[in-house]
Parts: structure tokens; sequence; C-alpha cells
């Protein structure tokens, strides 16, 4: 393959560039005619319907149900609530035209969708009866980064799924909460391949108008933290301006307790950053659209026909297994091309097929994560390939694990955080005050802001990293995309 068309950046040389590279030479996305927004190939899109699927399997097993709600939304509505407004007004987009007449109102480009929804929750929700609410979207929002996009990562626009639920109590809002956040764990973790950190956001960093946000932070190994989902906990913030009341079953009225959640296609650029290599695209089976390629190799019409005659029921017994296989046979690229094009596209396993192994009862299987070359039978074709899918699962995650650890250091001193931060990042876990002007100035002086605070609350063991204040918590610090 040449230099054009494969990886020209090493991604420890130059991450930003290798990560450019390997969305747009894999064919998972491409840039769009509208500045800051990205087109979403064919391949790229297969990777958020494995997700899509995933997320709704597990949501509609406990009574959730998807919904859509407009996306131009009343200036009004935002305004409702005015936390939450103001977290948005910097990237809102706005509506103030209908062709050459002006609309009124203005009209804002779906930021989120909270105060769209909710307006229609006050009307739907009378009794105590009609709770729990347990809704989904799955659409694009819009906000405005122009500046410093990156593909998946950030963009104009992008696609996500956004819970919001209403509950009668707030222990059940919380429940919620913590269940949402085990399916996201499972998705990233399990399916992804990708470990994390999870816990609460600081009131600092939580989303505008929640009570309280649980986060799932991953490390990326350009040494900033990617955060990869949320849970939020509304608590009464919008059932109160939005007066979404019901009656309960002691006869009297009570505003009602609220959450909301999602992940976004930032996930995608989590599996390229933390798998990818040199080489390009690196997916784990479990998300991968193609699971293995089978490569027929012949150089002579005697020699397809010899091939042809065993790769065909191979490959119908593989599809039979449920293995997500896709058959090369394209007569116009010779069999390096396609080797080279196919882990660009990072397909976890692939299959050589030749006249010599069709004489040996044979054929070659070639890890994408390692390299290595394993000749089995073709009896065994099946088995072992199911087998080998397993194993690359199981060891990318190890591989992220170990990375993350090294990439997870405990700091005491200030300066030594200071110089941590500014040469290699990752995850600085550090003792802090709770004290936001301490936070805020780590912020200002280091870039390094506080990413998570652990679920599990683990013994203070030094000062505050900022100001030596002996009443501390441990909190993980990080820059973050």
């Amino acid at each position: 393959m040449s230099k054009e068309i494969g990886i020209t950046t090493r991604k420890e040389e130059n991450f930003s560039d290798w990560y450019t590279q390997v969305v747009l030479k894999s064919q998972l996305a491409d840039y769009a005619s509208v500045k800051g927004a990205i087109v979403v190939r064919p391949y790229g899109y297969a990777i958020w319907e494995k997700i899509k699927e995933f997320i709704d399997k597990r949501i509609k097993a406990t009574g959730h149900m998807n919904a859509y709600f407009p996306a131009l939304i009343p200036e009004g509505l935002l305004k409702r609530e005015s936390s939450h407004f103001a977290g948005f007004t910097p990237e809102v987009f706005w509506v103030t035209r209908s062709g050459e007449k002006e609309v009124g109102e203005k009209l804002a480009l779906r930021p989120t969708s909270e105060t769209i929804a909710y307006d229609s929750y006050a009307k739907w929700i009378r009794s105590w009866r009609d709770l729990p609410l347990l809704l989904n979207f799955w659409n694009s929002v819009f906000r405005a980064e122009i500046k410093s996009t990156k593909p998946f990562m950030r963009t104009t626009e992008f696609l996500w799924q956004e819970g919001h639920t209403v509950h009668a109590t707030e222990d059940d809002a919380e429940k919620e909460v913590m269940a949402i956040l085990e399916i996201y764990q499972e998705l990233i973790e399990e399916l992804l391949a990708i470990p994390i950190l999870t816990g609460k956001k600081t009131d600092k960093e939580k989303f505008v108008g929640a009570s309280h946000t649980i986060t799932l932070e991953a490390m990326m190994p350009d040494g900033k933290a990617l955060q990869m989902g949320t849970s939020h906990n509304l608590g009464q913030n919008f059932s109160k301006p939005f007066e979404i009341r019901f009656v309960g079953q002691d006869g009297q009225e009570h505003f009602a307790w609220q959450t909301s959640w999602g992940v976004s296609w930032r996930l995608i650029g989590g599996i390229i950053m933390v798998h990818g290599d040199d080489k390009g695209l690196l997916l784990p089976p479990l998300i991968a659209p193609i699971q293995a390629v089978l490569i027929p190799i012949y150089y002579n019409e005697k020699d397809e026909r010899r091939v042809r005659d065993v790769v065909e029921p191979l490959a119908k017994a593989m599809m039979d297994s449920e293995i997500l296989l896709h058959i090369d046979d394209r007569t116009e690229y010779t069999p390096g091309w396609k080797f080279n094009e196919w882990e660009l596209k990072g397909v976890p396993l692939r299959i050589e097929l030749g006249p010599r192994d069709v004489e040996k009862n044979q054929a070659i299987i070639v890890r994408r994560d390692t390299g290595e070359k394993i000749v089995v039978s073709q009896e065994e074709l099946v088995t072992k390939t199911q087998d080998l899918l397993q194993i690359i699962q199981r060891d990318l995650l190890n591989k992220a694990k170990a990375k993350l650890e090294t990439m997870t250091k405990t700091v005491r001193d200030y300066d030594e955080f200071k110089e941590t931060v500014k040469k290699r990042g990752g995850f600085l876990r550090a003792c802090w005050c709770n004290r936001k002007e301490c936070e805020e100035a780590v912020k200002n002086e280091t870039g390094a802001d506080i990413r998570v605070m652990p679920l599990k609350t683990e013994e203070s063991f030094a000062p505050c990293i900022y100001c030596g204040q002996q009443n501390t918590v441990v909190a993980y610090f990080a820059s973050a995309y």
C-alpha cells in the first residue's frame, strides 16, 4: 500500500495527525462542506449501530422506550431553567428567519433536549400512576464547535443518545442514575475494551442543572482524559420551573424527580485513540462491523476454481456460526494490497486461503493486534476463529488496563503535579480540600481539572495539592478533550 493510502505519521510522533489520518483513510468519516461538521461513512456508521444496538437492547429490557422530539426549541423554553440555559448560550445555533420572514421568537437548534422534552412531560404527567416515565432519544445535537474541531471528538453536529426519565421519589431517581452507569460501564469496558474510572463530577464540572453528575472517564495515549459518558441526577431542578407535578398515593401534589444520561459517537474516537497503531485502526471484535476477512489467493483460472470450491462452504460455516465475515475476492487488487487495506481498517482477523492451503487442507489466520500467523486445519477454522476473537477482545482490554495503570500517578507535591501534567499527562491522583477556589486555581495554572471523584471513598493520604489544607478528599485530575 502506498504512503498516500496508508498511515504516514507514527502515533507517538504526531498523535493529532495520526488520528485524523486513521479516521479518513480507514473510511470511518470524511469532512463535510459545512464548517466543523463531518460525514459518517458506512464503515463508521456500522460501529455506531453496534453501540446503539447494545444500549437499545439493555435499556428496553428495563422498561425504557424510544421517542423523538423536535430539533427546534423556542428560546423561551431554554430560558425557563436559567442556569441550564446560561451553560449552553455560547454554543447555541439560532434560527431567526424562515425564507424572507422573521420567525418571531428565536428557535435554537437542539443543544440538548431537556427543555423541549420537559415541556411535554408537564402535560403528560398527572398522577403517580404515570410514573416512572422512562424515555430515550436517538438524535443529533448542534453546538457551535467551529474552532479546534476533531472528527468524532468535537464537531458542530454529533449523534448521541439521551435518556430523560421522571420518578416519584429521589431514591428512585438515584437508582436510575446508577443502573444506567452500569450499562455504560459494560458497553465501554466489555465491548469497546476501554478501561475507565467512574465517579462523581465536582459541582464546578457537573452538568449544568444537575444535582450531581456521575461520569465515566478514560485515558487516551496522549495523556488526555476523555469523558465517555455521563448519568445525571437532576433532582427537582427542572421539574419545578417546568411544573412537572403529580398527585401521589397520599393524595398530595408533588414535584417529580428526574434524571438524564447519554453517550455520543465520541466513543468511536476513544476506540481509535486507545487501540489504533501505526498501521491504522484496530477494532475490538465485539464492536467490529467485520470480525474476519477471508482473502482467497489465486493467479489463474484453475487455481481460482479450486480455491473457490473450498472458500464457499468454509464461509457459509463461519457465517452460520455468527462470525461477521467478509470475503474479499476482488480481482483488481493484489493479495498484499488487500492485506494492508484490511489492517488499516482494523479488522481483527485475516484468513488467507490459496492453492497450497487447499492441498494441505488448511487455512492461515493472521491476528491484527499482534501480527501472529496461525495455521489451522479447515475443519478447525470456525472454532479457532471464534476462540481467537475472544482472545483478542480480552488481550486488547488487558493491554489498555496496563496502559491506564502506567498513566495514573499518585502525587503529593504541587511542583511534581505541574511537572507531570506538562511532561506526560495522565490521571493524577491527588488530595483536594473540596474548595472551588483551589480547583479553579489548579485548572488555570496547569490546564488539569478534576475529572472524577471516586464513588468508593479512598482514604486521604496528603494535604490539599494546592493550598496545603489538611482536611481533604482524593480526586483524579487530568487535562482533557
